[in-house]
C-alpha cells in the first residue's frame, strides 16, 4: 500500500485503478478523435479549396500548433484550481467548437475554428498524466501512462478513419458534426467516471513563479533533452503519414480516399508497443528504448524507399511501432524526473512534441513536393540522427547531472 499525505495511492488490480484508467484512457481516445479527424482528407480538401498540398497543411497544423502554445497556460491554470476541472472544461469545449465548425465555409475560416479546437483539446492534454502521476502509485503509473498513450494512438485511428471514410461519402462537413455529438457522448462518460483528485495540492503561484518553474525544468538536460526527442520523434512520425497519404492516392497508386485513410490502421501496432515500455523500464534503460523505437521508425521509413503496397504496409507498421515506444518512454521520463510542478513539466514536453508536429510537416511535405519520397527519406533520416545524437546526451546527462528542484 503507498500512502501521500495519509491518502492511499490508485494501485494496479483495483477496481479504482480500472475506473480511473479507463476514463483517462477514454477521454485521451476522443481528444485524438477531434485532434486528427482531418489528416486524411487533406489531399481531398486540397482539391476542394483549389491549394497546394503545403497550403492545406494549415488545417492540421494549426491545431497542433495552437495546442502547443497553450499546453504551459492550461497547466499553469490546473496548479491552481486542480488538473480535473481542467479535464471537464477541455471535454466539455470540444463538442461546442466542433459544431461551430460545421458553419465554416471558407479555408481562412475553417483553420481559425481548427485553432480554437487545439486550444480545446489542450487543457486535457496538458494535464492528464500530471493526474495520473499525483494518483497512482509508481507501478500503476506506469501501466496508466502506457494505457493512456494506446488510447492516444486507437483515437487517432478512430479518428482518421472515420474523417477519411465519412468525409469522402458525405463531405467534411457531416464528418466534423458526426464527431461534435459522438465527443459530447464520451464527455459526458469520462465525466461521470473520474473521480475526485485526492492529492492534488493547490498552488496559488504568480505568474512569475511559474515562469521559474518553467526555466528551472529548461536548466536540467535530462529534462529538456527528452523533451526535443520527443519533438523530432513526432514530427518524423505523423508527417510521414501524411505524406503517405498523400502518396496512395497520387499515381502510380490512385487510391480513392477511404481506402488511403486505412493506413491509419497501422497505428495499431503503436497502441502495442506503448503498452510494453511499462515493461520495458522494469528490466531496461529507458533511453535504449528510445534509440531501439528511432531504429525501428528509421527502418521502417527507409521500406518505404520500395513501390510496393506491401511494402509501405510493413514500413508503417515499423514507423507506428518505434515511434509510439519511443513517445511512451520519453513522456514518463519527463513526468517521472520533474520532482514538482509535474503539469508544467509534462505539458513543457508535449509544447516541444506538438511544435515538432507542427514543424515537421511543412518540411516533410515540402520535400515530397519537391523531391517525391526519395528526398523525404534523406530529410527523415538527417532527422532520426539528429535524435539519435540527442539521445547519446541525454544518457551522458542522467549520468552526470543531479535533478534541480524548482522553487
Amino acid at each position: 500500500m503507498n500512502l501521500f499525505n495519509g491518502e492511499i495511492m490508485i494501485e494496479i488490480n483495483t477496481s479504482a485503478y480500472k475506473k480511473t484508467s479507463f476514463a483517462l484512457a477514454l477521454g485521451s481516445f476522443i481528444v485524438f478523435c477531434n485532434l486528427y479527424l482531418f489528416q486524411p482528407m487533406l489531399p481531398l480538401m486540397a482539391t476542394e479549396f483549389a491549394v497546394s498540398a503545403t497550403q492545406i497543411n494549415w488545417v492540421l497544423a494549426a491545431t497542433t500548433l495552437m495546442l502547443a502554445l497553450c499546453l504551459i497556460p492550461w497547466a499553469i491554470a490546473s496548479e491552481i484550481v486542480g488538473r480535473r476541472l481542467i479535464m471537464v472544461i477541455s471535454l466539455c469545449l470540444m463538442p461546442i467548437v466542433g459544431i461551430a465548425m460545421v458553419f465554416t465555409q471558407d479555408l481562412l475560416t475553417l483553420t481559425l475554428a481548427r485553432a480554437v479546437m487545439g486550444i480545446s483539446v489542450a487543457g486535457y492534454v496538458a494535464v492528464a498524466v500530471a493526474y495520473m502521476a499525483e494518483e497512482f502509485s509508481h507501478t500503476a503509473l506506469m501501466l496508466a501512462v502506457g494505457s493512456y498513450i494506446s488510447a492516444n494512438s486507437l483515437g487517432g485511428i478512430a479518428g482518421r478513419l472515420y474523417g477519411g471514410i465519412i468525409g469522402e461519402q458525405l463531405g467534411w462537413h457531416w464528418a466534423v458534426l458526426g464527431m461534435a455529438i459522438m465527443s459530447l457522448i464520451g464527455a459526458v462518460v469520462v465525466i461521470k467516471l473520474l473521480p475526485p483528485q485526492q492529492h492534488f495540492i493547490r498552488h496559488n503561484h504568480q505568474l512569475r513563479v511559474h515562469a521559474s518553474q518553467l526555466y528551472a525544468h529548461l536548466k536540467q538536460p535530462v529534462l529538456w533533452l527528452a523533451m526535443l526527442i520527443g519533438g523530432l520523434n513526432f514530427a518524423l512520425f505523423i508527417n510521414l503519414y501524411s505524406v503517405t497519404g498523400f502518396r496512395l492516392v497520387a499515381a502510380p497508386f490512385n487510391l480513392p480516399l477511404s481506402w488511403a485513410s486505412l493506413i491509419f490502421l497501422c497505428y495499431l501496432s503503436g497502441t502495442i508497443t506503448s503498452r510494453l515500455s511499462g515493461r520495458w523500464v522494469s528490466k531496461f534503460n529507458p533511453i535504449s528504448g528510445m534509440i531501439l523505437g528511432g531504429v525501428l521508425s528509421l527502418v521502417g521509413m527507409w521500406l518505404g524507399l520500395i513501390e510496393s503496397r506491401i511494402a509501405i504496409l510493413i514500413s508503417l507498421l515499423l514507423l507506428s511501432s518505434g515511434a509510439f515506444f519511443t513517445h511512451s518512454l520519453a513522456y514518463a521520463w519527463v513526468s517521472q524526473h520533474a520532482k514538482v510542478a509535474k503539469a508544467t513539466a509534462t505539458a513543457l514536453y508535449l509544447v516541444h512534441y506538438y511544435v515538432g508536429g507542427s514543424l515537421g510537416g511543412f518540411f516533410l511535405i515540402y520535400c515530397w513536393q519537391h523531391g517525391g519520397w526519395d528526398t523525404v527519406v534523406a530529410g527523415g533520416t538527417a532527422l532520426y540522427l539528429i535524435m539519435f545524437i540527442l539521445c547519446g546526451f541525454l544518457i551522458k546527462s542522467a549520468k552526470q547531472q543531479p535533478i534541480l528542484q524548482p522553487n
